[in-house]
């Protein structure tokens, strides 16, 4: 029987032939064409949202396929950009969103943001990996729970961050056989200990990274037989700081110019 490591490792050891594998499959290889035939041509957010393939092909390369229906909740993100320290993505604690108003960053780069390579080739890369690790979870969760931490292990900064990510946080809970309840406990003592029981800098160094995930898929083995998980909830981008889910409906009923 193939264990959760044993799986993890096969993709993991050679991504780039994974990767390929993904790229090569009809649907993904129809999408991307279709993206990066068009992308360049895309002037404004009201020409990017008017054109739904290519606004749920970038909300799927950033694993926010699950937001693609609050339109003017993204609309607010893209509108807003990242260079400003309140800018609304710099504000939610899910960092997928700041990913986003980056990759098109029309705030900064207005109808010249989809011709810079991270617009292009940079989404159509983030949807060959995201379609990778949803794929790897579709048999074992774990899997994908483990190649989305190799693939953001070296953005955390501190404990928060960890805290601020549901999947990072159930890689570290797992990995160190915390409770779930731990995740109900005060944030700063959270973060503290996330800190206290990991060396950050260790997370910069891939083999480091791999001994943790070692230590995470044995971890995971034990703790959740077959058919015990609901795969999907730590995969929704449910960390919005200050944001409650009224006010983020609110935003997305809202219509331009305030009516």
């Amino acid at each position: 029987m193939t264990t959760t490591y044993t799986s993890y490792k096969l993709i993991s050891s050679d991504l780039q032939t994974s990767l390929t594998r993904v790229s090569e499959q009809p649907d993904v290889k129809r999408e991307t064409e279709y993206y990066l035939s068009k992308i360049g041509d895309v002037k404004s957010i009201d020409d990017f949202f008017a054109d739904s393939r290519l606004y749920n092909y970038a909300m799927k390369a950033h694993g926010l396929d699950d937001m693609a229906y609050a339109k003017a909740f993204m609309r607010k993100v893209l509108t807003e950009g990242v260079d400003e320290k309140g800018a609304f993505a710099n504000q939610l604690s899910d960092t997928r969103y700041k990913a986003l108003a980056e990759s098109l960053n029309f705030a900064r780069h207005g109808e010249l943001a989809t011709t810079f390579e991270r617009a292009q080739k940079g989404i159509a890369d983030k949807y060959m990996r995201q379609t990778l690790e949803v794929s790897a979870g579709e048999g074992n969760t774990g899997v994908r729970l483990a190649l989305y931490f190799e693939r953001m292990a070296s953005s955390i900064t501190s404990g928060y961050s960890i805290i601020a990510d549901d999947a990072l946080a159930q890689v570290v809970r797992t990995a160190f056989q915390l409770p779930a309840e731990f995740a109900a406990t005060d944030v700063d003592r959270q973060a503290a200990y996330y800190e206290d029981i990991l060396d950050l800098d260790d997370l910069k160094d891939p083999a480091k990274v791999g001994k943790l995930l070692e230590r995470f898929t044995a971890m995971w083995e034990l703790e959740n037989p077959s058919g015990s998980y609901d795969p999907l909830t730590v995969f929704q981008p449910s960390s919005l700081t200050g944001i409650s889910t009224d006010l983020l409906l609110s935003i997305n009923n809202l219509k331009l110019g305030g009516r």
